[in-house]
């Protein structure tokens, strides 16, 4: 694979099951760029949060191939996956998921705590050096809890970024911020591909939010019928 290129699909298909089977995902086969803000757009219902999840590497339920960096995620172990997760992907979803009663630094700290690559000191320098990229660092010690809607937001974007990971994907980042808070994201969203060449693969049902991206993947019926969406 082109060493620029940091995510590969070659005809990712899945099946539900339930209520009867049908296939969720169609033959979807796309390439990201190193540095490249994408989005995806479609209906609720059309794929684009189950692909997500099959690209992330925590649903392996599927056919066909995926490939990060340059190795191939499709069919590796459980423990190899989970590594290959941590190292490489940070995750921003629409509910931040912060622990409530830990404070700003030791919910970013979690993820290279896990990775284990780093003594406890250089982790809680690197996950300060995180939040004050993202102008938080004077809330640092303050429970998450205590932080508004934006800043909690912010802080689950620090933690995605703990690791250098050179993918960070979004299910709906902005969908529970307002349009001044959805700003500040894209923001820094477009400031960590082009500054820092991290991979941004974002699904949105926010038109304007997609339309200032690199790229808009378009979705229906668990295909891509577009793969840069023209907006009216």
């Amino acid at each position: 694979m082109n060493r620029d290129i940091i995510l590969q699909t070659k005809g990712l298909g899945k099946y539900f099951l339930q209520p009867q089977k049908f296939k969720v995902l169609d033959d979807i086969s796309f390439e990201v760029a190193k540095g490249e803000f994408l989005t995806i757009v479609g209906k609720s219902g059309c794929g684009k949060s189950t692909m997500l999840y099959c690209l992330s590497t925590m649903d392996t339920d599927y056919e066909g191939e995926l490939y990060i960096g340059n190795e191939k995620a499709t069919g590796k172990s459980t423990d190899k996956l989970a590594t290959l997760r941590n190292e490489s992907i940070g995750f921003v979803f629409q509910f931040h998921y912060l622990l409530p009663e830990f404070t700003c630094l030791k919910n970013v700290m979690i993820p290279a705590l896990k990775l284990a690559k780093y003594s406890y000191q250089e982790v809680e320098e690197r996950a300060y050096q995180k939040l004050e990229m993202l102008g938080l660092q004077d809330q640092a010690l303050k429970e998450a809890s205590k932080l508004s809607g934006g800043q909690q937001q912010r802080v689950s974007i620090a933690r995605a970024l703990i690791n250098d990971p050179a993918i960070i994907m979004g299910d709906e980042p902005t969908g529970n911020l307002d349009s001044k808070n959805t700003q500040i994201v894209f923001e820094i969203f477009k400031q960590l591909s082009q500054d820092f060449g991290q991979s941004i693969i974002a699904v949105t049902h926010d038109n304007d939010f997609a339309k200032a991206s690199d790229r808009t993947i378009e979705m229906a019926d668990g295909k891509i019928i577009n793969h840069d969406k023209i907006f009216e």
